[in-house]
């Protein structure tokens, strides 16, 4: 890698162009340009990729297998919106070296300490200012480094000279000099120079709020944070040490002890969120965006548990996925099934459950069938576990490892096990999926509604058999269900007539959610892909809320935040009193808690107006999503030219009233006199993440992907 390789960078079956890649000294950049003299090179970071597939793992190499063997193809995958680097090489053993280059590349990021990321990130800034490689930065490149980092400094505030590596460093620390973190880290030391273990473990339990086993966990953080050697060998920590503490995962606003698996996995289906997602083929808009299997990938790779099918009769009799009756490009249904057999199980163990539109003939719905069959094999589940007729879903932990099918079925669980069940039936199907539906709440109040097809439609007996847990059905009421529906039936929801459900029937709704599952999905009329608020659906208790997981906002936002936790594993446990059907939960008059006070101070937000003089003035929002009663925003004042290091000190009072659904959604903000303001990131968690006390949080970037060193410390969490 640090010679250099020629490779095929390939964009399509006809664009096959050759480049030359080659490792960076510094080992971080990879950096390629074409052959041709003249033409410009480009450079990536490894920090930038999050996986390295072998073979014809992508569609683009997949479309060129019969010209390129899987032994001399990957595929470099980004993190954020960027788009997937096919490469082919020029041997076997060239794409192995590769390959395994970079993956151990990457784990080699991933195991490094707090130090040596501080180290590699100045590192970075250094060699970004370093215009003319010579190994120190003049005047001009530490100004433009300046701007870059959000630093607004003026000529006359500098004197003429350069910056050497080690100066670097100094400088670096002089600029990011926290003055607010100083004022706690002398308040508890006693000489003003470092924590002894007794001071570290006072700040712990004062500010902190820890309880358990606090001179052990004393000993841990200096033993991990600490860079001095001398200060160890003291059981002390400098104030460097201190600040590695509070800007680690470990000394974050989001309690470690809900990182990891830690709720009940063993509970019926019903009884959790699933993170889900709607179109999960489209990588863009509803009329005429590009379908693709990555979508599936992605979202996969992500923790999503449900992914939707659209299928329809395509040529040669194999079934497409595409959105029907639009301009929106086709994909083929057993390449939607290889990557989902392929990632299903990548990153969460737990269950997927596939969720098919299914507008196929009986001949490509048999073909489905075999599909399904053939590719999933054993993952696939076809039958109830105990092989029994069950009273009840079964739970996560019961079905790890298994694919569930969301589809029609011909009759019920219980004609499964009495033999009744025909070769193929003619019965009353209604997709809902297909029905677009406008009420009062839209176009102005205009009614505009596209009757809801009811054709009678054949279902082959194979692709029935293949739905066991997840019969979908069309939905007539609450005083139907609770007489006539059984627990494995699923019915789906426009966002609308989720929302006219909840208003008119909110308790009901969540009465119903406690006993099976609910499917809500965006308005036909979002054919931006955009998505609606999730948080009003959780408060139903709706458990599968599909959202466009290729559109970043709001939405996709309150997901990941409140996905996040439990090991990103796509499934959350709901609270007890949506669990159980004699509470007769309400989200419309919750119950009444106290509130939290928290105190925000930030540092390193990233820049975000290209304009050449430009300097961030943050401003940071606190949003609070939950029940009606608990939702709510405040703004603290915005800090004008400082998007370094800049404090506010504003203090945010909310009060809770169910801690147990909400969600808080922080957002940096460039104010603007003049016009809308400009994002700069956000990070949301569930208020029951957080940890009590001073605690750090990381933003994330526009695109979504982590940007180092950006962070905004919560000083004071809630405490109820």
């Amino acid at each position: 890698m640090l010679v250099g390789t020629v490779m095929r960078k390939i964009k399509s079956r006809t664009w096959k162009k050759q480049r030359y890649f080659k490792l960076q000294d510094d080992c971080m950049t990879i950096w390629y340009k074409s052959k041709k003299a003249g033409k410009p090179h480009s450079t990536f970071s490894v920090t930038d990729v999050e996986a390295i597939r072998e073979g014809h793992q992508s569609e683009v190499l997949l479309s060129i297998a019969d010209e390129f063997p899987a032994d001399r193809c990957f595929t470099l995958v980004f993190r954020g919106r960027r788009a997937n680097l096919d490469l082919v090489a020029e041997s076997a053993d060239e794409a192995q070296s590769w390959i395994r280059g970079m993956r151990k590349l990457i784990e080699n990021l991933e195991n490094m300490g707090e130090r040596e990321k501080l180290d590699q990130w100045i590192g970075d800034w250094f060699r970004k200012a370093d215009k003319n490689n010579d190994g120190r930065m003049n005047f001009k490149e530490v100004q433009d480094l300046l701007k870059m980092m959000n630093v607004d400094m003026n000529e006359h505030h500098s004197q003429s000279g350069t910056l050497e590596d080690d100066e670097f460093v100094l400088f670096y620390k002089m600029l990011t000099q926290r003055d607010d973190v100083l004022r706690v880290f002398q308040e508890y030391s006693v000489d003003g120079q470092k924590l002894s273990q007794s001071d570290l473990e006072d700040f712990l339990r004062e500010e902190q709020l820890e309880g358990d086993d606090i001179q052990q966990h004393a000993k841990e953080l200096i033993e991990r944070y600490e860079p001095s050697d001398a200060a160890k060998l003291l059981n002390a920590m400098t104030f460097d040490g201190f600040l590695m503490y509070l800007g680690s995962a470990e000394g974050s606003i989001f309690n470690p002890q809900r990182r990891g698996i830690f709720q009940d996995m063993s509970q019926p289906l019903c009884h959790y969120f699933i993170s889900s997602s709607h179109n999960t083929y489209l990588m863009e808009d509803q009329l005429r965006g590009h379908s693709s299997v990555e979508g599936y990938i992605r979202a996969l790779c992500r923790g999503c548990r449900c992914v939707e099918v659209d299928c329809w009769d395509g040529a040669n009799g194999e079934p497409i996925v595409y959105h029907g009756h639009t301009f929106t490009s086709k994909i083929l249904f057993k390449d939607v099934v290889n990557a989902v057999g392929n990632y299903a199980f990548k990153v969460s163990e737990y269950p997927v459950i596939l969720s098919i539109e299914n507008h196929c003939s009986v001949e490509q719905q048999r073909v489905m069938a075999q599909h399904l069959n053939h590719i999933l094999g054993d993952k696939l589940l076809k039958s109830t576990l105990d092989g029994k007729a069950p009273i009840g879903l079964p739970s996560p932990e019961d079905l790890k490892g298994k694919i569930l099918l969301k589809a029609k079925k011909i009759g019920g669980l219980e004609e499964s096990f009495n033999g009744m069940v025909e070769d193929s039936l003619t019965g009353e199907f209604s997709d809902e999926d297909e029905v677009t539906e406008i009420d009062e709440d839209n176009l102005h109040r205009e009614s505009v509604r596209r009757r809801v097809r009811r054709s009678k439609q054949r279902l082959s007996k194979e692709l029935s058999d293949c739905v066991v847990y997840c019969k979908s059905v069309h939905f007539s009421s609450f005083k139907h269900s609770r007489i006539h529906s059984k627990f494995y039936e699923v019915a789906s929801f426009t966002e609308s007539k989720a929302r006219k459900h909840l208003r008119e029937a909110g308790a009901e709704f969540v009465h119903h959610n406690s006993r099976q599952l609910t499917r809500v999905y965006p308005s036909g009329f979002r054919t931006d892909s955009s998505n609606f608020n999730p948080q009003e659906m959780w408060n139903a208790g709706c458990q599968i809320v599909a959202l466009n997981y290729q559109t970043a906002g709001e939405g996709m936002d309150l997901n990941d935040g409140l996905f996040s936790q439990n090991g990103n594993c796509g499934y959350v446990l709901k609270p007890s009193f949506m669990k159980e059907a004699e509470k007769r939960f309400d989200p419309e008059t919750p119950q009444k808690r106290d509130g939290y006070q928290p105190v925000i101070s930030g540092q390193q937000l990233p820049k975000v107006n290209i304009k050449e003089d430009s300097i961030v003035d943050p401003l940071v929002r606190v949003e609070i999503h939950g029940v009606p009663m608990d939702q709510a925003k405040q703004e603290t004042r915005y800090i004008e030219n400082n998007g370094f290091n800049p404090v506010w000190y504003d203090t945010l009072r909310f009060t809770i009233h169910t801690p147990e659904l909400a969600m808080v959604r922080f957002v940096v903000e460039d104010y603007d006199k003049t016009s809308k303001n400009d994002f700069v990131g956000q990070y949301t968690l569930s208020l029951s993440c957080m940890q009590q006390g001073k605690d750090e949080e990381h933003t994330l970037t526009k695109y979504l992907n982590s940007t180092p060193l950006t962070f905004l410390y919560h000083m004071k969490s809630p405490t109820s």
